[in-house]
């Protein structure tokens, strides 16, 4: 099987695969190259999967869809982030959840910011 994980703005993986482990709705998965084609719409979690050389490779996805067709399974999500052990993987995620808890405050100081701006220009507007 060959494993494309498309981002917004990359593809993060394009190789070949023995195996693919997921999480939808309704529970974990495994797919394999004789797998019936298949579409699903994954949770926020971890996607495994064994590279052919039979090396383990773990992948903290966002949620996201994936499609297997014949040998191809695409999976096409928001964030991801691949990793070869989990502890290096968890550090990779909470370093980034961490820079979006700051962009997020700053983007809502500066809304907080444009909203009293609003009021204060509409309250001195001059009723005629």
């Amino acid at each position: 099987m060959r494993l494309k994980l498309l981002l917004p703005n990359e593809i993060l993986i394009d190789e070949p695969v023995q195996k693919i482990i997921a999480k939808a709705h309704n529970g974990s998965f495994c797919l394999e190259p004789r797998h019936i084609d298949f579409v699903s719409a994954l949770v926020p979690g971890l996607l495994m999967y064994i590279a052919e050389t039979g090396q383990e490779v773990f992948v903290a996805i966002d949620e996201g869809t994936l499609v297997k067709c014949g040998d191809k399974v695409l999976v096409s999500t928001y964030n991801a982030f691949r990793g070869n052990d989990l502890a290096t993987l968890r550090d990779k995620v909470e370093k980034h959840f961490v820079q979006l808890d700051d962009s997020e405050r700053i983007a809502r100081s500066a809304l907080s910011r444009l909203e009293a701006g609003v009021i204060r220009r509409f309250t001195q507007l001059k009723v005629e």
